[in-house]
This record gives C-alpha cells, structure tokens and sequence, in this order.
C-alpha cells in the first residue's frame, strides 16, 4: 500500500506551507465570522432595547384608534415577535408580517406557542438582558422580557435570520477566496522549494554518482564534485563538506593503491628471485643424494629433508607469482579450450595420485567449450581436485561434474537443516561480476566426506587458509590453491561456489560459455 505521508523533502516542505497557509486562512475565518456574528448581535440587541415592549403592549391594549384586534406595529420591523404574559401564562402573542394594503402600517399575525416555548418565554429574566431562543415554525429569535404598566410581563422579540444568513455569506465568501488563495500559495511554494532545493539535488545528484563508481579496481582517480558550493549557505557547507570528504577519500584510494600496487611488485619480484635459489638447493640435494661415495645414513635423511622443503617452497612460489600477476591484471591467454578434454585430464592424475579414493565423471556427451587460458583452468580444476583428495579420507567417492546451465548467482554455503548466505562469500560473487541466467558453463566437484567447518566455509577462499588448524606440512597444502582458483574464475569473468554440510560438500567453477 503507498505511503500517504509525501516523502521527498520537497513534497513535505510545500506541504508544509500550504497547511500552515491552511491554517491561518481557517483562523482569520473563524475569527472574522465570530466577530461579525457578536457584532450584528449587538445591533440586534440594540434594537430590541430601542422598540421596547410597545408592540407586546398594544396586543392587549391597542391604541390610535385601530382594530381592537390589531396591535401598534408602527416603526416595527416585519419579523418582530410580541408576546404579553400575565401571571406566568401567554395571553397575546402576535408577528409583525408585512405591510398592510391600506397603508396603515404594517399587520400581524396570531401566533400559537408550545408549552415548552411558553414557559421558556416565562423564565426570561427582567432586567433588560436579550437571550437566544429556538421557536417551532419561525427559527431562532432574539427576545428580551420587560414589566409592563399592569403587572403583566411584555416580551419583544427579532429574528436572527438575517444575522445568520449575513454571517454564512461572509463565510462562503471567504472559503471561496482561500482556496483560491491556499491553490495559488501551492504553487508558489513548489516552484520556490524547488528553486530554493536546486542545491540540495546537486548535491544528491553528486552523492549519487559517488556511490555508482567502481572503487575497488584500484583505480582512485575520480573527479565528482558538487559545483557551486556557497559556504553562506547550509546547502552549501554540507556540499563543501562533502567535497573535501572525497577529496579525503580519493587521497585514501590512492595512497591504497599505490600501496598494494608496491607489495603485488615486492610479491613478484620476491617470488621471481626466489625461484633460482630454491632451484639450486633442489639440484644441489638431489646431486648430493646421488653421490657415488658413502654417505652418512643421518645426512641423507637431512638432505631428503632439504629435498622435500624445497620442493614445497618451489610450489608455494610458483603459487605467489601467480596470484601477483594476477591481481596485477596481466592478461591471460584467451584460446578456445575443451573443459571435456581437460576434465578427462585432471581426473586420469586424480587417479594416480589417490587410488584409494573412488573417482566418477558426469560428462556431457557433446564437448564444452569456453574462452580462456587454457593451462590456468586446468590449473583450478586440478586445486578443486586436489583440495577434495586432500581433505577427505580414502574412500571417499568425488565426482566431476561438467554441464552448461543457469547460474545460482551467489556464493553459498550449506548446512544441515539450513541455508546461510556469508556476506565476505556474497561479497566475492559481486566483485567478480559474475554471469547468471544461461550462458555459463558449471564444473563441479563433489564429495561425500565430513565436510567444511562453518567457520572454514565462511573464508575457505581467502589466501593461507587451511583446512588442517594444526598446519601440518603432511599433507603438502600452502593455503592457496582455492585462492588461485578464485582469482582464475574472476580473471576469466567467473566465480567460485561452495555448498557444504556432513556428507556432501560441492564446490563449482562457473565460466562463461563461449
């Protein structure tokens, strides 16, 4: 259901106005119709007090020679009420109705009044003060009571018709004149917020624009500005202070950059001249070992030892290097590669390397093809492999699954009874812009070990992160392999997805197809 209430400041400032506008017109009307209305009272008060009781009198008594049945209606107005009581009780009652066809004046009429109206008239006081009355068959009257000559009480009254007629004019009157005035004050006041607003929408334009840029590219230069920033103004201080903020900002981003820009060159130049001296110790243990003389049964155990670490830092720098050119962007081969054949590859080594595990393929029966650099996909197919075999005990059944369909677009992970979405994950998936809907090609490896830990799940593909918390060297895992083949997805305008829980852990590469 939409809101009532409007939203956007614009719309609450004009709305805003216009009620107070509202209000005050409401104000000024009530006031100026109460006024009339006390006003037009008085001068019917007065009037009553100028007439006096001499009509009520001349009903009984009437005078100037007239008809015994016709009161003195001389200089009385069409309307008045004369009333003459006698112990309490209504002995005459008559109206003032018109003006008479002889000329004589003006003639009245007998009027018959309710019980309730007569002793209403009876309890009228007799000092002269006028009360409001209600009569059945004439409306509201205006009537003031007065002692007459022969102890009897004489009542005159004047309608207030007139009166209220007057005042529901001027109301009319008014409310037409506010509305037109509240209509023309709307405008004006949308057209003034809006100019006066024209700032403030820069400034949201500006911030707007701010929140659409890429930061996370490493490129910082950016030049969004809020334009005409008054200082005078509030407008103005929030669009200075918003300028310096991203002037803060973009030093920040690019003092980042260069910073991580220095430790991916460090990163590469390291693992570049690593790579000779870890070779050479290599050489020079497998050279030792194969010495024709005798050599001590404790210094051979030493230099398989050496052997073996070397090898193992000749793979962790090989694995450096690659994700330094990686995140340095650098472009990768971009050939049409068979995901089929290389499939077919990694599991044959897979084999090899663990016989004891049982090994399946799910293989389309047409050949899947995708753009890219083919020795890097092998690469992160033979880690999603070699990570399942590693962390899993034998026996364990893993299965390479190869087909082309719509993508889940999130990185997940499972557990039993539930699903639960890790922003860190979530947040990969959005930085890698990854495909969805038709046109990705999934490769994905399936085991029914124990599965990941929650708390591993959650950051399985960040670097040195290892499945084994004793950081045993047994097992030969640096902690980069799911990281290599992270950055290999993202570079190839993929992703990586992992769904875990006790029996069934899936982790899947998604590429787009070619």
């Amino acid at each position: 259901m939409a809101r009532a209430v409007p939203r956007t400041l614009r719309s609450r400032l004009t709305l805003g106005l216009v009620a107070i506008l509202a209000v005050l017109c409401a104000a000024i009307g009530f006031t100026t119709t109460t006024v009339l209305r006390h006003y037009l009272m008085d001068r019917l008060d007065q009037q009553l007090v100028e007439a006096g009781g001499r009509y009520a009198a001349s009903l009984e008594h009437p005078s100037g020679g007239g008809d015994a049945n016709r009161g003195d209606t001389r200089a009385q107005a069409p309307g008045t009420l004369g009333v003459r009581l006698v112990a309490g009780a209504v002995t005459e009652a008559a109206l003032v109705d018109g003006d008479a066809d002889d000329g004589t004046g003006s003639v009245d009429d007998k009027v018959t009044l309710a019980a309730a109206e007569q002793k209403a008239l009876a309890a009228l006081p007799l000092n002269g003060s006028a009360r409001s009355l209600q009569l059945s068959g004439l409306g509201g009257y205006r009537v003031r009571a007065q002692a007459g000559r022969d102890g009897d009480v004489l009542v005159t009254g004047l309608p207030v018709a007139r009166v209220e007629q007057t005042v529901r004019d001027l109301a009319g009157a008014e409310m037409a004149m506010f509305a037109a005035a509240l209509a023309l004050a709307a405008l004006a006041a949308a057209v003034g917020v809006r100019l006066a607003l024209r700032p403030l929408d820069r400034v949201a334009r500006t911030a707007e624009r701010v929140s659409r840029l890429s930061l996370e590219s490493g490129d910082a230069a950016f030049s969004v500005r809020v334009p005409h920033d008054d200082p005078a103004t509030e407008v103005g201080r929030v669009g200075a202070s918003l300028n310096r903020m991203l002037g803060h900002v973009e030093d920040a981003l690019a003092k980042r950059h260069a910073v991580e820009g220095r430790l991916r060159e460090f990163a590469a130049d390291a693992s570049h001249e690593l790579r000779t001296p870890v070779a050479a110790i290599r050489g020079h243990a497998e050279l030792a070992q194969r010495h024709p003389d005798a050599v001590p049964e404790g210094v051979r155990r030493s230099l398989a030892r050496i052997e073996a670490e070397a090898l193992r830092m000749g793979v962790l720098v090989e694995d450096l290097l690659l994700l330094a050119r990686l995140d340095a962007g650098r472009p990768l081969a971009r050939q049409e590669v068979d995901l089929t054949r290389l499939a077919l590859d990694a599991v044959d080594d897979a084999r090899a390397a663990a016989p004891g595990h049982r090994w399946r393929l799910d293989l389309p029966a047409e050949p899947t093809l995708v753009a890219g650099d083919r020795d890097r996909l092998a690469q992160a197919v033979a880690n999603l492999i070699a990570n399942a075999r590693t962390h899993t005990p034998e026996g364990t059944e893993v299965t390479l699954r190869l087909d082309a369909g719509e993508s889940k677009g999130t990185h997940l992970w499972r557990q039993e009874g539930g699903i639960a979405a890790r922003g860190a994950v979530a947040q990969d998936a959005r930085r890698a812009g990854a495909p969805g809907g038709p046109g990705v090609v999934r490769i994905s490896v399936t085991d029914n070990g124990p599965g990941l830990d929650p708390d591993l799940a959650a950051r399985v593909f960040e670097r040195f992160v290892r499945g084994d918390r004793t950081r045993s060297r047994t097992s030969g895992s640096t902690g980069l392999g799911l990281a290599i083949t992270r950055a290999i997805a993202e570079a190839h305008g993929g992703r990586v997805e992992l769904e875990s829980r006790p029996g069934r852990t899936v982790f899947t590469l998604v590429l787009p197809a070619a």
